[in-house]
């Protein structure tokens, strides 16, 4: 049986949005919620690490807040969401309990893995988040394996898969690409271009720089992003999301969007400057576009500290209990490993 013919972004890359359409206020409300739930929690995340209550890798996703909560807004339950390691904001995205995500982080027996995933290896069968993956690349492999499983079934659910502008470069990417569409697989790549990588800019490590152009040679259709504005993601995902409940295979959405902090706690960043930095937090913070959208609309600035102070709240009860929960007890080292 023929497949249907492609009507999502005919010119991979070449088609540029308009105005996002306009979110209603119930819909801003929560979009400025979500997202900031995530910045409280990232912020409050780096002071743990700085105090030494987080070990390890800790790679926070602060400023990339409206990709992943534009993106959530579009799918429905059942639908699979997998990531890289800088992850946490994912989590919450998919409704994972901050308590659970930050007593994780701190590596308590009450965090999602029992504290002894981390920061990069948290899972949620229930909210069907799939990790928080630490190779850079990996998750792409088994994101497109979800979409499988949901083809497999006759479901008509839809595996999100995200990685960055990096792990773009990596060669399992484009065998996962050439088999979703050989398949028609339901997956829906989302590259979350924040520029730097690991800590090199995209003009310097990519010859495309158009990520939404990868999967041309595989006849996969991809579009480019304002990844800062979580109308026009939360458009683009509807889009996505349609397209591949439709049978038409994978689509690729470049998020064009920034990391204020560094690629993770140990990085000074010296790669780019600081006024670099504060332009983008000045003209372009996603937070801030909801914030003086509502403020437009009428809603009052005490109501939006109300909602600030709500979620500071929640995330420093997380805090709190994450630094006292016991850790885990020493005959869990090898509970859940396979040999």
């Amino acid at each position: 049986m023929a497949a249907p013919k492609k009507t999502v972004a005919k010119e991979s890359g070449q088609e540029k949005a308009g105005s996002p359409p306009e979110f209603t206020r119930e819909q801003e409300l929560k979009a400025l919620r979500d997202m900031l739930l995530i910045r409280r929690f990232e912020e409050k995340a780096g002071q743990l690490y700085g105090m030494g209550a987080i070990g390890g890798f800790c790679h926070l996703y602060i400023g990339q807040e409206a990709v992943v909560v534009g993106m959530q807004m579009a799918l429905k339950p059942g639908d699979e969401v997998i990531t890289g390691y800088r992850d946490h904001g994912h989590m919450l995205a998919c409704g994972m309990e901050s308590r659970g995500v930050m007593t994780e982080l701190t590596g308590r027996r009450g965090g999602y893995s029992r504290g002894k995933g981390g920061s990069m290896h948290m899972f949620s069968k229930e909210k069907h988040f799939y990790g928080g993956h630490g190779i850079v690349g990996a998750q792409v492999s088994l994101g497109t394996g979800l979409a499988f499983a949901n083809r497999y079934r006759g479901n008509d659910n839809v595996s999100v898969t995200y990685f960055g502008d990096g792990a773009a470069n990596q060669g399992q990417v484009y065998e996962s690409f050439n088999m979703a569409e050989l398949w028609k697989l339901p997956v829906i790549y989302v590259i979350e271009n924040n520029r730097y990588a690991m800590g090199t800019s995209v003009s310097r490590a990519s010859a495309q720089q158009d990520f939404s152009k990868r999967g041309v040679s595989f006849n996969i259709p991809g579009k480019q992003i304002d990844g800062m504005d979580v109308r026009a993601v939360k458009a683009a995902a509807d889009e996505a999301a349609a397209w591949c409940r439709g049978g038409n295979g994978p689509i690729i959405l470049e998020m064009q969007t920034y990391r204020y902090r560094g690629h993770s706690m140990s990085d000074p960043a010296k790669y780019r400057t600081r006024e670099e930095v504060e332009k983008v937090r000045h003209d372009q913070d996603p937070i801030e576009q909801v914030r003086n959208r509502l403020l437009a609309s009428g809603v009052s600035e005490q109501d939006l500290k109300a909602i600030d102070a709500e979620v500071r709240e929640i995330v420093n009860e997380a805090a709190d209990f994450a630094q006292h929960d016991p850790e885990p007890d020493p005959s869990e080292l090898y509970t859940d490993i396979y040999r």
